[in-house]
Protein backbone atom coordinates (compact mmCIF):
# COMPACT_ATOMS: atom_id res chain seq x y z
CA UNK A 1 0.00 0.00 0.00
CA UNK A 2 1.34 3.27 -0.74
CA UNK A 3 -1.08 5.69 0.39
CA UNK A 4 -3.12 5.96 3.11
CA UNK A 5 -6.59 8.16 3.56
CA UNK A 6 -5.96 9.71 7.28
CA UNK A 7 -9.19 10.87 9.90
CA UNK A 8 -8.01 14.68 8.93
CA UNK A 9 -5.23 17.08 8.31
CA UNK A 10 -3.84 19.27 11.15
CA UNK A 11 -7.64 20.33 11.99
CA UNK A 12 -10.53 18.46 12.27
CA UNK A 13 -12.11 20.68 9.41
CA UNK A 14 -9.35 19.69 7.13
CA UNK A 15 -10.61 17.27 4.86
CA UNK A 16 -9.24 15.03 2.90
CA UNK A 17 -6.39 14.40 3.80
CA UNK A 18 -4.02 11.50 3.00
CA UNK A 19 -0.06 10.02 3.12
CA UNK A 20 1.39 8.76 0.41
CA UNK A 21 4.83 7.60 -1.63
CA UNK A 22 5.57 9.38 -4.40
CA UNK A 23 7.81 6.72 -6.09
CA UNK A 24 5.10 4.11 -5.71
CA UNK A 25 6.86 2.26 -2.87
CA UNK A 26 4.88 1.10 0.13
CA UNK A 27 4.44 3.06 3.30
CA UNK A 28 7.75 2.62 5.49
CA UNK A 29 5.20 1.91 8.61
CA UNK A 30 2.39 -0.55 8.99
CA UNK A 31 -1.12 0.37 11.06
CA UNK A 32 -1.86 -2.28 13.36
CA UNK A 33 -4.97 -0.72 15.66
CA UNK A 34 -6.36 2.76 14.81
CA UNK A 35 -6.97 5.18 12.46
CA UNK A 36 -4.16 8.03 12.29
CA UNK A 37 -4.53 11.75 11.73
CA UNK A 38 -1.94 13.79 10.00
CA UNK A 39 -0.82 15.13 13.03
CA UNK A 40 -0.66 11.50 14.84
CA UNK A 41 2.05 10.64 11.83
CA UNK A 42 4.53 13.85 12.05
CA UNK A 43 4.41 12.74 16.11
CA UNK A 44 5.27 8.88 15.28
CA UNK A 45 7.62 10.08 12.83
CA UNK A 46 10.03 12.45 14.58
CA UNK A 47 9.50 11.17 18.04
CA UNK A 48 10.73 7.54 16.38
CA UNK A 49 14.03 9.01 15.25
CA UNK A 50 14.50 10.62 18.96
CA UNK A 51 13.78 7.08 20.93
CA UNK A 52 16.44 5.31 18.11
CA UNK A 53 19.26 8.10 18.38
CA UNK A 54 18.81 7.79 22.09
CA UNK A 55 19.14 3.78 22.31
CA UNK A 56 22.12 4.19 19.94
CA UNK A 57 23.70 6.68 21.72
CA UNK A 58 23.58 5.46 25.19
CA UNK A 59 23.00 1.65 24.61
CA UNK A 60 19.33 1.69 26.86
CA UNK A 61 16.10 1.39 25.79
CA UNK A 62 14.46 4.64 25.13
CA UNK A 63 10.99 6.05 25.28
CA UNK A 64 9.94 9.61 24.16
CA UNK A 65 5.99 11.32 25.16
CA UNK A 66 5.70 14.10 21.72
CA UNK A 67 2.62 16.03 22.01
CA UNK A 68 2.17 18.20 18.69
CA UNK A 69 5.54 17.93 16.87
CA UNK A 70 7.33 18.09 19.90
CA UNK A 71 8.82 15.75 22.73
CA UNK A 72 7.04 16.63 26.22
CA UNK A 73 9.52 14.20 27.76
CA UNK A 74 11.61 11.39 26.66
CA UNK A 75 14.27 8.96 28.85
CA UNK A 76 16.11 6.26 28.93
CA UNK A 77 15.69 3.09 31.23
CA UNK A 78 17.47 4.13 34.40
CA UNK A 79 15.48 2.24 37.49
CA UNK A 80 12.74 4.28 39.74
CA UNK A 81 13.69 5.10 43.42
CA UNK A 82 10.45 4.51 45.34
CA UNK A 83 10.12 8.03 45.47
CA UNK A 84 10.04 8.27 41.56
CA UNK A 85 7.16 5.27 41.13
CA UNK A 86 5.09 7.32 43.88
CA UNK A 87 5.68 10.15 42.19
CA UNK A 88 4.62 8.82 38.63
CA UNK A 89 1.86 6.30 40.36
CA UNK A 90 3.10 3.11 39.67
CA UNK A 91 4.03 1.52 43.12
CA UNK A 92 3.44 -2.17 43.00
CA UNK A 93 3.32 -2.51 39.51
CA UNK A 94 6.00 -4.57 37.06
CA UNK A 95 8.18 -2.10 35.35
CA UNK A 96 10.27 -3.75 32.81
CA UNK A 97 13.22 -1.21 31.42
CA UNK A 98 10.99 -0.43 28.65
CA UNK A 99 8.08 0.74 30.65
CA UNK A 100 10.37 2.55 33.03
CA UNK A 101 11.89 4.82 30.34
CA UNK A 102 8.16 5.55 28.66
CA UNK A 103 6.83 6.19 32.73
CA UNK A 104 10.25 8.24 33.00
CA UNK A 105 9.55 10.14 29.97
CA UNK A 106 5.88 10.61 30.55
CA UNK A 107 6.60 11.46 33.87
CA UNK A 108 8.80 14.65 33.00
CA UNK A 109 5.33 16.94 32.15
CA UNK A 110 2.26 14.74 33.02
CA UNK A 111 0.05 17.86 32.13
CA UNK A 112 1.58 18.03 28.74
CA UNK A 113 1.88 14.73 27.69
CA UNK A 114 -1.99 14.39 28.14
CA UNK A 115 -3.51 12.84 25.17
CA UNK A 116 0.39 12.17 23.82
CA UNK A 117 1.64 10.12 21.38
CA UNK A 118 4.32 7.80 22.43
CA UNK A 119 7.24 6.21 21.09
CA UNK A 120 9.54 3.59 22.10
CA UNK A 121 13.04 2.33 21.18
CA UNK A 122 12.12 -1.52 21.89
CA UNK A 123 9.44 -3.99 21.83
CA UNK A 124 6.53 -3.06 23.42
CA UNK A 125 5.57 -5.49 26.07
CA UNK A 126 2.84 -6.20 27.96
CA UNK A 127 3.80 -3.71 31.33
CA UNK A 128 3.97 -1.16 28.81
CA UNK A 129 0.84 -1.47 27.60
CA UNK A 130 -0.85 -2.02 30.57
CA UNK A 131 0.39 1.50 31.98
CA UNK A 132 -0.40 2.68 28.36
CA UNK A 133 -3.77 1.44 28.70
CA UNK A 134 -4.42 3.15 31.72
CA UNK A 135 -3.31 6.75 30.73
CA UNK A 136 -4.90 8.86 28.49
CA UNK A 137 -2.93 8.53 24.91
CA UNK A 138 -3.58 8.93 21.20
CA UNK A 139 -1.11 6.50 20.21
CA UNK A 140 1.91 4.73 20.12
CA UNK A 141 5.04 3.59 17.31
CA UNK A 142 7.06 0.97 18.23
CA UNK A 143 9.59 -1.73 16.37
CA UNK A 144 7.35 -4.39 17.14
CA UNK A 145 4.93 -5.34 19.99
CA UNK A 146 4.61 -8.54 22.05
CA UNK A 147 1.80 -10.63 21.48
CA UNK A 148 -0.49 -9.65 24.94
CA UNK A 149 1.01 -6.25 24.38
CA UNK A 150 -0.99 -6.02 21.15
CA UNK A 151 -4.06 -7.59 22.51
CA UNK A 152 -4.23 -5.18 25.81
CA UNK A 153 -3.47 -1.76 23.35
CA UNK A 154 -6.58 -2.87 20.96
CA UNK A 155 -8.81 -2.30 23.50
CA UNK A 156 -8.15 0.66 24.69
CA UNK A 157 -10.16 3.97 23.72
CA UNK A 158 -12.91 1.50 22.48
CA UNK A 159 -10.58 -0.54 20.14
CA UNK A 160 -9.28 3.12 18.09
CA UNK A 161 -6.21 3.57 20.15
CA UNK A 162 -3.12 4.40 17.08
CA UNK A 163 -0.84 1.81 17.41
CA UNK A 164 1.99 1.77 14.91
CA UNK A 165 4.78 -0.56 13.59
CA UNK A 166 7.81 1.16 12.09
CA UNK A 167 9.51 -0.56 9.11
CA UNK A 168 13.01 0.36 7.88
CA UNK A 169 13.63 1.89 4.66
CA UNK A 170 12.25 5.40 4.77
CA UNK A 171 14.38 8.41 4.21
CA UNK A 172 13.87 11.95 5.48
CA UNK A 173 15.28 14.52 3.17
CA UNK A 174 15.98 17.83 4.27
CA UNK A 175 18.11 20.53 5.36
CA UNK A 176 18.32 19.31 8.77
CA UNK A 177 20.62 18.85 11.77
CA UNK A 178 22.55 15.57 10.99
CA UNK A 179 25.08 16.21 13.46
CA UNK A 180 26.03 13.06 15.28
CA UNK A 181 25.76 13.14 18.95
CA UNK A 182 28.10 10.54 20.48
CA UNK A 183 30.19 10.40 23.27
CA UNK A 184 33.29 11.76 21.37
CA UNK A 185 31.61 15.31 22.02
CA UNK A 186 33.25 14.62 25.28
CA UNK A 187 36.94 14.96 24.07
CA UNK A 188 37.36 17.99 24.16
CA UNK A 189 35.58 20.03 27.37
CA UNK A 190 35.69 23.78 26.85
CA UNK A 191 35.02 24.44 30.69
CA UNK A 192 37.59 24.72 33.67
CA UNK A 193 36.29 21.74 35.08
CA UNK A 194 37.22 18.97 32.89
CA UNK A 195 35.92 16.08 35.35
CA UNK A 196 32.15 14.71 34.16
CA UNK A 197 30.78 11.65 35.67
CA UNK A 198 29.25 9.16 33.30
CA UNK A 199 25.83 9.56 34.48
CA UNK A 200 26.32 13.47 33.50
CA UNK A 201 27.20 12.67 30.13
CA UNK A 202 24.36 9.93 29.65
CA UNK A 203 22.18 13.03 30.61
CA UNK A 204 23.72 15.29 28.32
CA UNK A 205 23.08 13.31 25.57
CA UNK A 206 19.63 12.76 26.78
CA UNK A 207 19.24 17.05 26.41
CA UNK A 208 21.06 17.15 23.40
CA UNK A 209 18.65 14.52 21.45
CA UNK A 210 15.99 15.79 22.54
CA UNK A 211 16.27 19.22 21.60
CA UNK A 212 17.76 18.31 18.66
CA UNK A 213 13.69 17.27 17.83
CA UNK A 214 12.24 20.03 19.40
CA UNK A 215 10.61 22.69 17.63
CA UNK A 216 11.90 26.75 17.77
CA UNK A 217 14.03 28.01 20.57
CA UNK A 218 14.50 25.24 23.22
CA UNK A 219 16.13 24.57 26.52
CA UNK A 220 16.03 21.08 28.16
CA UNK A 221 17.17 20.05 31.45
CA UNK A 222 18.11 16.45 31.97
CA UNK A 223 18.90 14.49 35.36
CA UNK A 224 18.49 10.86 36.19
CA UNK A 225 18.33 9.72 32.67
CA UNK A 226 15.19 11.46 31.64
CA UNK A 227 14.13 14.82 30.52
CA UNK A 228 12.77 16.62 33.42
CA UNK A 229 12.12 19.87 31.48
CA UNK A 230 11.83 20.29 28.01
CA UNK A 231 11.05 24.34 27.21
CA UNK A 232 9.54 24.65 23.15
CA UNK A 233 8.48 27.31 21.33
CA UNK A 234 9.37 30.68 23.36
CA UNK A 235 10.72 33.55 21.26
CA UNK A 236 13.23 34.29 24.28
CA UNK A 237 15.63 31.48 24.93
CA UNK A 238 15.56 33.52 28.46
CA UNK A 239 12.33 32.90 28.94
CA UNK A 240 12.59 29.63 27.64
CA UNK A 241 14.91 28.78 30.44
CA UNK A 242 12.36 30.26 33.15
Amino acid sequence: MNSMELKYGCNPNQKPARVFMKDGQDLPFTVLNGRPGYINLLDAFNSWQLVRELREATGLPAAASFKHVSPAGAAVAVPLSETLKKMYFVEGIELTPMATAYIRARGADRMSSYGDFAALSDECDAATARFLAREVSDGVIAPSYSAEALEILKTKRKGNYLVTKEVFGVTFEQKRNDIKITEELFNNIPTKNKNITDEAKRDLLIALITLKYTQSNSVCYAKDGQAIGIGAGQQSRVHCTR
